[in-house]
Formats: structure tokens, C-alpha cells, sequence
């Protein structure tokens, strides 16, 4: 039932609900996902609901069968009001909150459908812009944009590379001090300006390379297969 009402964002009946269960266990409770109510919460958008939740003792950590966590979901549904709440996460193998928001905003570019899926119940279908602010709190509040998830090694830029995002790749290269390390890191030996290369004849394929080397990509970098990223380039 308290999941039922976290997803409908019925914050009365749902805190009701939540300090009945409180004793009984019934705020870690998980449905067939492995989302307790606080994550059903932070996936449907209801700040209220979560910050009761926190309140009455919820674990801001918990992780769902997939290891996401609140801040993990808020940041992929594009959720900017849940990630005021200001939850602490630690992040678990995989993908950082930071990666999952520049994949929801690559997505919502792109004009599909974000890597968890659609909204939640009746929460609103995030905006591009409420995408881009989720992007802009995490790094606000200190998330390191140079964390590499552990399956492929990219870090956010090279997703906002990849996803041909200009205004992303503009964001995460502004960032005091980011720069000078982020712009040369390897994804299984692909630097961000390989990335650039290889795309697909976008239009945001030129700004981009021209983005990157202005701040400082190394052209004269080898990925594993030894190619330059001028090789990469479509022919013509």
C-alpha cells in the first residue's frame, strides 16, 4: 500500500501509511524491483513524500536490483526538486548519478526514452531543462565529473560526446579545475576527441572536436587500436 501511495504522490495517506509501518520494518520494504517506498518516491517525483520518508528513519541509501539509489533515479528521470532534497549516495559499481542524468538528458535530446524508462505513475514527463538542472545540481553539489563507471570507463563526457550534447560537453569542460583532466581521459583507449571523431556525420559533430581541442584535447593521442582521432573522421 505505501508504495501504491508513494507512486501517486499522495503525501498525507502516504505519510499516514509510513509512520503506522515505521515500527514494523515497513519503510524498507521492497516491490518486485527492488525499490523500497523512498525510491518509488524519488522515481514519481514527490518531494514531499520523500523528505517525510528521510524523516521517519527511510535508508537515503538503498539501492534497487539494479543498484540505483534515490539520487540515482531522480538524476535519470530528470527529477531536479528531488535532488534538492540533497540526498547522500554512495554510488555502487556502475554508473555514477552523474552519469545516469547525462544519459537521461542525451536521451530527451534525442528524443527518446531515458535508460529506466518513463515517468512514474502520474509524475510529470521531465523537461529537457529539468534534465539539464539535474546535471547542473549534481555538479553543484560536488559530484566528481571524472568518475569513470566500471564497465566501460567513461565518464560524463565522453557519454556527452558520444550523445553528440554540445551544451553538456560545454557544462562538464566549465567546471573549475575539470578541464586539464577530464579532456584526454581513455574509455578502453578512446579519448573524448575520439569520440567527437567518430560520430555518425551529426551536426554537433564539428563544434564538438572544435570544443574539445580549444580545451586542450590531444590530438596526437592513440586509442588502443593505435588510431589518431583525425583517422576516425567520416571520409570527406
Amino acid at each position: 500500500l505505501l508504495h501504491v501511495l508513494c507512486a501517486g504522490g499522495l503525501r498525507a495517506p502516504a505519510r499516514a501509511a509510513a509512520e503506522a509501518l515505521r515500527d514494523l520494518g515497513g519503510l524498507e520494504m521492497r516491490e518486485h524491483l527492488g525499490k523500497t517506498p523512498l525510491l518509488v518516491a524519488a522515481a514519481a517525483a514527490a518531494p514531499g513524500i520523500v523528505r517525510d520518508l528521510l524523516v521517519l528513519g527511510a535508508d537515503p541509501d538503498a539501492a534497487d536490483h539494479g543498484g540505483r539509489t534515490a539520487l540515482h533515479l531522480a538524476a535519470a528521470y530528470g527529477h531536479p526538486k528531488i535532488l534538492q532534497v540533497r540526498l547522500q549516495s554512495q554510488n555502487p559499481p556502475g554508473q555514477t548519478p552523474l552519469h545516469c542524468a547525462v544519459l537521461a538528458h542525451n536521451a530527451s535530446l534525442q528524443g527518446g526514452t531515458t535508460p529506466v524508462g518513463g515517468p512514474v505513475g502520474g509524475s510529470p514527463t521531465p523537461t529537457l531543462q529539468d534534465r539539464l538542472r539535474c546535471v547542473e545540481l549534481l555538479l553543484h553539489m560536488g559530484a566528481d565529473s571524472s568518475s569513470q563507471d566500471t564497465k566501460s570507463s567513461l565518464t560524463a563526457l565522453h557519454l556527452a560526446v558520444r550523445g553528440g550534447n554540445l551544451a553538456l560537453a560545454h557544462l562538464l569542460l566549465r567546471q573549475p579545475g575539470a578541464a586539464p583532466r577530464l579532456v584526454n581521459m581513455k574509455a578502453h583507449g578512446n579519448t573524448p576527441l575520439h569520440m567527437a571523431a567518430a560520430l555518425p556525420g551529426t551536426p554537433s559533430q564539428e563544434p564538438l572536436v572544435r570544443l574539445l581541442l580549444a580545451w586542450g584535447a590531444d590530438p596526437s593521442a592513440r586509442n588502443l587500436e593505435h588510431d589518431l582521432p583525425q583517422g576516425l573522421l567520416p571520409p570527406g
